[in-house]
């Protein structure tokens, strides 16, 4: 987690610093050129969690302007100078401010202050649970009815393609069919309206183009193969290719824009990967190798292809998931 700290006063600063040399984060003091609003800006776009020792009030305003989204905004908490409490402010569950609250309390001695309805209520927080799991959240406006549901008693039905272990939390009742109020997979659920939908980041898709394809093309087959697979784009954590292609403009410039984690193997290293693969004879002779996109896929992964190899405009796609095994803590 990329952690950046802001202070006002020098006791601020020396508690800030504590804290950056524990959480390996980076500490600032609001002190010209430093200035609350270029600091509040450049880190709600750069950081994963944003901590103000000071006052809650400044840190409230400093954030307003950019607050947008809970899926994407970062975590913000605010920490007094005297380091008594720890409070989140901003996307405490999604974004792991509740948690982060807590780690960073248990290491000041200080009393984390959490706000939110369902853990004030020791109620199963479905959104902390997707971020625990590395899941992407399709719907969001669901989470407060799911929430909603909890709070007042009542049971909410969670359906997952992934057995899930340990103890079920009060209130969930696993299903394996519709009607369900959460599903948890890749493949785009039998209903969606008004179904909380949490997509594992598990999938590493595999890639193989031509030399000098431009990135307008690479996301066309993307898009078009996830269509064709009924596999929701959420799930991608990594592209692969081979080494042939690690610098392959296009690629990977839609690479970075996603900000996927890019991985490259030898024609040798795929040779050796286990599997039925559709082979390609032009393939073969061109990169030494039958084919790319499948076998990038399964090694890149250490799992197995849940989508095969399609071409569109001679781009072929392939995906392959990681393991996943969810279990029920948060």
């Amino acid at each position: 987690m990329k952690l950046a700290l802001l202070s006002f006063s020098q006791t601020g600063k020396d508690l800030a610093d504590r804290i950056a040399r524990k959480m390996g984060g980076v500490s600032e003091r609001c002190l010209p050129p430093v200035t609350l609003t270029d600091w509040t800006r450049e880190q709600f776009v750069s950081a994963d969690a944003l901590v103000f020792v000071g006052a809650a009030g400044i840190a409230v305003r400093a954030i307003a302007p950019y607050v947008k989204d809970k899926a994407t905004d970062p975590a913000v908490l605010v920490i007094d100078e005297r380091g008594s409490f720890v409070i989140p402010i901003l996307s405490g569950h999604l974004g792991g401010a509740n948690s982060l609250a807590r780690i960073l309390a248990e290491f000041l001695g200080a009393t984390p202050v959490i706000t939110t309805a369902t853990d004030v209520n020791g109620k199963f927080a479905i959104d902390d649970w997707a971020r625990v799991h590395h899941c992407a959240v399709v719907n969001k406006g669901a989470i407060q009815s799911v929430s909603g549901k909890l709070l007042a008693g009542n049971e909410i039905r969670l359906a997952s393609k992934y057995p899930i272990s340990g103890t079920v939390p009060s209130g969930v009742v696993p299903v394996k069919a519709y009607p369900y109020d959460v599903y948890v997979g890749v493949h785009t659920p039998t209903v969606r309206e008004n179904v909380l939908w949490l997509v594992p980041k598990i999938g590493v898709m595999g890639i193989g183009c031509k030399k000098g394809t431009p990135e307008s093309a690479i996301r066309f087959a993307v898009h078009s193969a996830f269509r064709e697979w009924s596999i929701s784009r959420d799930c991608i954590a990594a592209v692969a290719t081979i080494d042939l292609k690690k610098e392959e403009p296009g690629l990977c410039s839609y690479v970075e824009q996603h900000g996927w984690e890019f991985q490259t193997f030898s024609a040798e290293e795929l040779k050796q990967v286990p599997g039925h693969f559709q082979s390609s004879a032009f393939v073969a002779r061109t990169v030494g190798v039958d084919n790319v996109c499948e076998r990038s896929a399964v090694l890149g992964s250490g799992g197995e292809l849940i989508g095969w190899k399609t071409t569109f405009g001679g781009v072929t796609v392939a995906l392959a998931a990681r393991p996943f095994a969810p279990d029920w803590e948060v």
